[in-house]
């Protein structure tokens, strides 16, 4: 038997962009962070122009790009989104979050990995401070 889906080969992404509702994800929420999502909804959709759409069964995306790895692996992926995760909200904005290690430090308290942000809940951090790093990361992409 296959440890993956036959129809998805090792190099496809399974975290694509779906039909699913919105909405019905936040419902599934508790109130912080249903409160929390609903306001990066806001600050996302006015940097971008663009809605909200689901990414897999848990990441909210707004905006597509397409990304090369130096394999040469293809993919289709969010400009900019968040998950709303357990005790936090990943935030995906970038595959380097150190390049923004300053604004961060300016902003509030945090967590980073490798490419995502973590915020335990956004009365921790200064919500301008945010806007600005989303916003400049949206404009400057993965690759910048």
């Amino acid at each position: 038997m296959p440890l993956y889906n036959e129809h998805i080969t090792k190099a496809e992404n399974k975290t694509v962009a779906t039909n699913a509702s919105v909405g019905e994800f936040l419902t599934q929420l508790d109130e912080q962070q249903r409160r929390d999502s609903q306001q990066l909804i806001e600050i996302m959709k006015d940097i971008t122009g663009e809605p909200p759409v689901m990414w897999g069964t848990s990441i909210v995306g707004f905006g597509t790009v397409s990304l090369t790895y130096a394999s040469g692996r293809k993919l289709d992926w969010l400009r900019i989104g968040f998950s709303p995760r357990k005790g936090k909200l990943s935030l995906y904005v970038t595959f380097d979050a150190q390049k923004y290690k300053t604004q961060l430090d300016e902003m509030g308290k945090y967590k980073i990995g490798k490419g995502c942000i973590y915020i335990n809940k956004l009365d921790d951090i200064d919500r301008d401070k945010l806007t600005n790093i989303i916003r400049t990361a949206y404009a400057k992409g993965y690759t910048a």
